[in-house]
């Protein structure tokens, strides 16, 4: 891992949840709650300013050094619920003059002249939900926009003042060939955009696809396969360093507020479905290390002030270092061991070393005495390899 990926010392993120967009796309099991009125959107953000103020003096005195508005469709709101949020934020929290800010962004919904007033507002950072170039597997996925929209999406944002652009692209859509991925990503590296972030569409209970799932022409686990190496050889071909297994970024460009997740850093959520994690300085005397809150989906109760955050997982030393290693491995950088040994006062080998060691002579794994991560190969599965490796 890169010095400059880590936060500094005892920072803390801020995730903000605005639920509400458009219409649902096909695929989505997020919490969002499409065709809400402004009355609705701006009595959530009423709340949101309530749980932003009323939480402010568990982090008091950290610096905030990320802060995210993910979705559901952050840019579906008015400029003016944005500034209350930003405001809020900057009133009782130490945000860092050079926090990295971003929001999700879907093009239906931004025109120039929002993306250059959340510009003035000092969001720094858009992450752009394109999913594909080809409008008929954007049509299949249930979008409610053109590829055409989100090429005009990156001019608006490129003349808003925007430097740090990441475009959220889609691989195994129905009926999609390795010949329209091609198109889909000649079309989104003309954008030049700083990041990218490439997922497979996994089909999810409660969604119209589950729904429909034997109806669905799919790519099967070998296409996909080939599909993900696709990705790979392309945008390393093109200078974008595969950084996780799903996200790809030019040099400098590393998306730090998810890096917080993955190097199991402290963030704050707020809004309904979010959620926290606190770690302890030293472990309390009953062995708990960090401190995992959830808010409930429950919109209704939200918007009418009720208590939505519940303690749902007091993490002990194991389970710290279990979900660390879950996390940390999804990096291309993967473990440090020394690292690890210092935050963890452990030796990686003794505790995984036996679990992982099957893997390592495959090939999955690439390890030495001083770091373990997963292989090109590995990363393709490595879900069963972790699997095996924790729950040995």
């Amino acid at each position: 891992m890169k010095k400059s990926d880590r936060v500094t010392e005892r920072s803390v993120g801020l995730y903000v949840h605005l639920p509400f967009c458009l219409r649902k796309c096909s695929y989505c099991d997020f919490c969002s709650y499409p065709g809400q009125d402004a009355d609705t959107v701006h009595r959530y953000v009423t709340r949101l300013c309530d749980e932003l103020l009323a939480r402010a003096p568990s982090v008091s005195g950290r610096a905030v050094d990320t802060l995210y508005f993910g979705g559901g469709t952050p840019t579906l709101l008015p400029t003016e619920e944005f500034e209350r949020l930003l405001h809020t934020v900057r009133t009782h929290y130490a945000l860092c003059a050079d926090a990295e800010i971003t929001t999700e962004c879907n093009p239906a919904t931004a025109d120039r002249p929002k993306l250059s007033r959340l510009r003035e507002l000092g969001i720094n950072r858009l992450s752009i939900g394109a999913q594909s170039a080809v409008d008929e597997e954007l049509h299949a996925l249930g979008r409610v926009h053109t590829f055409a929209q989100t090429q005009q999406t990156v001019q608006d944002a490129r003349a808003a003042g925007f430097d740090n652009l990441s475009l959220d692209l889609m691989y195994g859509i129905p009926h999609q060939t390795p010949e329209s991925l091609a198109r889909s990503l000649d079309a989104a590296l003309a954008l030049e955009p700083e990041h990218l972030s490439v997922y497979s569409l996994i089909i999810e209970p409660g969604t119209p696809f589950y729904e429909r799932r034997d109806s669905l022409v799919l790519a099967d686990e070998d296409a996909l396969c080939q599909m993900s190496e696709q990705v790979l050889s392309y945008l390393r071909s093109h200078g974008y360093e595969r950084y996780e297994i799903s996200n790809f970024a030019r040099d400098g460009h590393r998306c730090r507020h998810n890096m917080r997740y993955w190097n199991l850093d402290d963030y704050l959520g707020f809004g309904i479905a979010a959620h926290s994690l606190l770690c302890l300085p030293s472990p309390a005397p009953d062995g708990t290390t960090a401190i995992r809150n959830y808010n409930k989906a429950d919109l209704t109760a939200y918007l009418g002030g009720l208590e939505v955050c519940e303690t749902s997982e007091v993490l002990r030393a194991d389970e710290l270092c279990d979900e660390y290693v879950m996390l940390r491995l999804r990096l291309a950088d993967g473990i440090d061991k020394r690292e690890f040994s210092t935050r963890f006062a452990r030796d990686f080998d003794a505790v995984y070393g036996a679990a992982a060691a099957p893997f390592i002579d495959r090939g999955l794994l690439i390890n030495s005495p001083e770091h373990i991560a997963f292989s090109d190969s590995g990363f393709d599965v490595s879900n069963a390899v972790l699997a095996e490796i924790l729950f040995h």
